[in-house]
């Protein structure tokens, strides 16, 4: 009896270690690129043929062999939008995943305001958070939620499965991810969308970056060791090997992100810091110059978090810099919330501003669809007359509209570099900006500081923060 008993204990063990093992991302209602050679990847018994069909197409075989680690790697070729499907993976024991949609696939990552759900945070809500989750069930827009993981090295897998929208899992995922997703479902119905989800509140932009994204930046400091960790979502590589080095090579269309409200205090670094992580994150996913969107952090008090007796940093200099950033990344684009900050919070409600916003990056510039407003309007020129500047901006053909008429957040500075409030209003395509405590004006400022909101816009879109002095920051002495 108990000789049996281990023939079939060794049994199972055998047909177990046989088994395909599949990382998370892929499982029932997945959504895989459309018209793509999307990668599907396991693990195997070594040598072992894999062979993969999907019923879309079941004439098709795509195959490959199990390496010495028992890793393998196959690209499968996806049709046009559609489903549900199946895809079957077999190296003589088959595994079977159903539900299986092909459509549009997008990463969304970033830091707490990516991360915020659709619950909000407590004492933080969403705005219209509760009805839109009620609101939300569509089976042809699926979600994927990395789990928090910091890691001294890269792994391979990520804890997490895809969902179909509805209100209870919809209440827990990000809003600004779901808002994007549900525009561009809106705008194609027939083409389902699925989001993958990887961010942590607080993190740091070094965080989502590896060793070699990081080469050109000293000051960030490479972990060689559990201790070398004090943060878990702010150490340099940590979240990129435990939350982005598993889903890279996954098939998407793009990537969204929503950071840079931890990169505060140290901002001249972080427009060549974007273009270094998105240029790497481009090379290792191997598909070309992939869609990068990125939301411009709100405005918010930030002496709030400030600790007593500290130098208070003005983060406009760090919105400054993700203007920059649009010159650095190519096949990119800002949705900028200076309307949807909160004065006494940094997570703000307006969540459905800023997933529309990215959208419209994505339908205009990704998706050809015309007549589509989605760049902030920024600074071009300035001609002063006497005592007033006259302005003209870039991406404003409609012409610039102020809220009540007449600017608040205008300041205007003479030779003495010191900037006092101005009034502003708008004659046509210009704004004209007038301090009575400034005869001879030589800069202007827009909104460039901490907290402000926005008042001016076109078409619907804000105006981002600008200044047209290149005095240095006073806290870093840098510009």
């Amino acid at each position: 009896m108990k000789k049996l008993i281990f023939t079939l204990f060794s049994a199972l063990c055998l047909n177990a270690s046989a088994a395909i093992k599949l990382p998370a991302l892929f499982c029932d209602n997945m959504v895989l690129q459309q018209q793509s050679d999307v990668n599907i990847w396991g693990t195997a018994d070594a040598g072992k043929t894999v062979t993969i069909t999907a019923s879309w197409d079941k004439k098709a075989k795509f195959s490959a062999k199990a390496g010495n680690d028992g890793k393998w790697k196959i690209a499968v070729k996806t049709p046009q939008a559609g489903g549900p499907y199946s895809v079957t993976i077999s190296d003589g024991q088959s595994v079977t995943l159903n539900n299986v949609l092909v459509g549009e696939v997008w990463l969304c990552a970033g830091q707490s305001n990516m991360e915020m759900p659709m619950k909000g945070f407590k004492c933080q809500p969403v705005e219209n958070g509760n009805r839109d989750a009620v609101l939300s069930t569509n089976p042809n827009m699926r979600l994927f939620t990395v789990k928090r993981s910091s890691s001294l090295t890269p792994k391979d897998d990520v804890v997490g499965s895809w969902l179909m929208a509805n209100a209870e899992s919809v209440r827990e995922f990000s809003a600004t991810a779901f808002y994007f997703g549900r525009m561009l479902q809106m705008v194609k119905p027939d083409v389902p969308v699925g989001l993958i989800v990887t961010a942590w509140g607080g993190s740091a932009c070094e965080a989502w970056m590896d060793e070699k994204m990081l080469a050109d930046f000293p000051s960030a400091q490479i972990p060689r060791t559990q201790e070398d960790i004090k943060s878990k979502n702010r150490t340099p590589t940590v979240l990129y090997n435990g939350m982005l080095h598993p889903v890279i090579g996954y098939g998407i269309r793009g990537a969204i992100w929503y950071q840079g409200e931890d990169n505060w205090n140290r901002a001249e670094t972080y427009s060549d810091m974007m273009a270094s992580m998105v240029s790497g994150w481009r090379a290792q996913w191997g598909i070309g110059d992939f869609p990068f969107y990125y939301c411009q952090i709100a405005p918010y008090d930030y002496s709030i978090i400030t600790e007593k007796g500290q130098p208070i940093y003005n983060t406009a200099y760090l919105r400054e810099q993700q203007v920059l950033a649009l010159q650095k990344i190519s096949n990119s684009g800002m949705a900028c919330l200076m309307d949807a900050g909160l004065e006494k919070g940094i997570h703000p409600e307006k969540k459905q501003l800023a997933g529309e916003r990215l959208a419209y990056q994505a339908l205009s510039k990704t998706y050809g669809m015309k007549g589509v407003a989605c760049e902030s309007p920024t600074f071009k020129q300035m001609t002063i007359k006497n005592d007033t500047v006259d302005i003209v901006f870039n991406n404003c053909g409609m012409w610039p509209y102020i809220k009540g008429g007449e600017s608040q957040n205008f300041e205007v500075a003479g030779e003495d570099g010191v900037f006092h409030p101005a009034k502003a209003w708008g004659v046509r395509s210009h704004i004209l900006v007038k301090s009575d405590a400034v005869k001879k004006p030589v800069n202007v400022r827009y909104a460039f500081k901490n907290w402000a909101e926005g008042d001016v816009f076109c078409e619907g879109i804000p105006f981002t923060s600008f200044r047209t002095d290149s005095y240095k920051d006073p806290l870093t002495k840098k510009q």
